[in-house]
């Protein structure tokens, strides 16, 4: 029973695009909702293991956001999300920031703001643009060395 438990009320961790590791508390109803700000994620579970984010948000008070929210009926009903699951962060320019990492890398369905439309599309936040790029420069690197090296 405690795994059960703890599979379904303990905690999850999403990756950014980034690489960086985010630690989110799965909640299932209201009550289990904390006090305080953060980021928000509406999950869809299928088949007890694999988890669709449908809809990645941040908040200034959870209580007040996430209770009264005008896309959890639409994610809800409509998309069938199970769960929510959300982390706290107290600065708001690092909710902007793992917000949009989250997004770039999971493209959630509800989510239409922050999904990148094309490859060369730089993140807004100057942190995740500078990781971006260096990222885009060792792909380059390694395809062009890489390349060169079997011939």
């Amino acid at each position: 029973m405690f795994l059960f438990q703890w599979f379904l009320f303990g905690w999850h961790v999403w990756r950014g695009e980034t690489g960086q590791r985010y630690r989110f508390k799965i909640t299932l109803t209201r009550k289990g909702i904390p006090d305080g700000s953060g980021i928000y994620i509406f999950v869809r579970r299928r088949f007890g293991f694999f988890l669709e984010p449908l809809y990645i948000g941040k908040a200034t008070d959870f209580r007040s956001r996430l209770n009264g929210h005008e896309r959890w009926w639409e994610a809800w009903w409509k998309r069938g999300a199970t769960e929510r699951h959300v982390l706290i962060v107290r600065k708001a320019a690092e909710r902007a920031r793992i917000e949009e990492d989250l997004i770039r890398r999971h493209h959630p369905r509800m989510n239409d703001m922050l999904v990148p439309r094309h490859a060369l599309d730089l993140p807004s936040n100057a942190r995740l643009r500078a990781e971006w790029r260096f990222r885009q420069w060792l792909k380059n690197i390694f395809r062009f060395g890489g390349g060169n090296r079997m011939a």
